[in-house]
């Protein structure tokens, strides 16, 4: 059985066990067309690849996007290290493509993506902080699901913004932009999974504060916030103003907006980023990913996966996108979405 084949059986077994949710609905008005929707190749961390001919020769290609982490940035406190940033932008502009950031401190794994002196230093109350999977409302299933920096805690705070500062000084104005990771983040529901110091109030000022450090730095390169989720809340029926509260910080303060997932047909999004995305004022930048999964996930109306066609559809005419990061998961990034950027129209780019 092809690769292709697996993944449209397994697209179809995963929405007949789905209700599928309802459509977001439309603006009253027709959506203007966005000039110039720019396509970016997320190659994660990967970064290697930006040397493969399929992507260098790809005119429909705007560049790569690229994820450092704050860990091997700071090897150690106060010292940066920027040289693989610097030659991969060096590589990347002798060639014609531009360089867009991922900067990496949350994981999803057993990783952790912060410096060592954040953990073993007593002054950052342990730098991270263990997430969580679950689906009881007494947190009685939760499973480990990675580390997040204390993003509420203003003594890791102010050390992530002496690393956008250091960054800025090299790479403002000469990368596209740089977009920091998923608001999302799990701490269970009850409280009894909370860490220290951690409330959703505090969650929530922690991010508008690291967005406003980001745009303060990068004046000049694009700022993207990839504003998914925010915990202590679930949209509509619990809603406490913190993800359209991250919206609004990021429409005045010069912040664009986005997240990790192209799915315009979960529910999740339906209820959460899209709407918010969609309603943006003209002058806020936004740009999704087509992650992992992204092009095997089903259109209700169809019953098939998602095609690239469609997606960029959707960024472009309903989203009103300015970039898309398109994802490497193969079959579809050398059968789909290599040839589908490779046959835009000039004018489209």
């Amino acid at each position: 059985m092809s690769p292709r084949a697996l993944a449209l059986i397994l697209a179809l077994a995963i929405a007949a066990a789905c209700e599928p949710a309802d459509p977001v609905p439309e603006p009253a008005a027709a959506a203007a067309e966005t000039p110039g929707l720019q396509s970016f190749i997320f190659f994660n961390r990967d970064r290697e690849r930006i040397s493969e001919p399929g992507f260098l020769e790809n005119e429909g290609v705007a560049g790569a996007h690229l994820k450092y982490t704050w860990r091997e940035l700071e090897p150690e406190r106060d010292r940066y290290e920027l040289d693989p940033i610097l030659a991969d932008l060096a590589y990347l502009e002798g060639r014609g493509k531009r360089l867009f950031i991922q900067l990496q401190e949350v994981s999803f794994d057993e990783r952790i993506n912060v410096p060592d002196y954040l953990v073993e230093d007593p002054e950052f109350s342990g730098g991270v902080a263990r997430q969580y999977e679950w689906e009881r409302s007494d947190d009685s299933d939760a499973t480990f699901d990675g580390w997040v920096p204390r993003r509420w805690d203003p003594a890791v705070r102010e050390r992530f913004a002496r690393l956008l500062e250091a960054l800025s000084r090299e790479l403002d104005g000469r990368i596209e932009g740089i977009n920091l990771p998923e608001t999302a983040v799990g701490f269970g529901e009850s409280g009894a999974l909370y860490p220290e110091g951690y409330t959703p109030e505090g969650y929530f000022e922690g991010i508008t504060s690291l967005m406003t450090y980001a745009r303060d730095a990068f004046p000049l390169s694009t700022v993207i916030v990839y504003a998914n989720f925010m915990p202590g809340e679930a949209l509509p029926e619990e809603d406490r103003g913190f993800l359209r509260g991250v919206y609004e910080h990021a429409e005045a303060s010069g912040v664009g907006v986005g997240g990790p997932d192209l799915l315009p047909h979960r529910r999740g999004q339906q209820t959460h980023s899209l709407p918010l995305i969609r309603a943006r004022a003209p002058r806020v930048t936004a740009g999704l990913a087509v992650q992992w999964g992204n092009l095997a996930d089903v259109n209700p109306d169809t019953g098939l996966p998602v095609t690239v066609e469609e997606l960029y559809g959707f960024a472009r005419d309903s989203l009103r996108l300015d970039y898309i990061f398109w994802g490497v998961q193969e079959p579809f990034y050398s059968d789909d979405v290599l040839p589908f950027l490779e046959a835009l129209p000039s004018d489209s780019l």
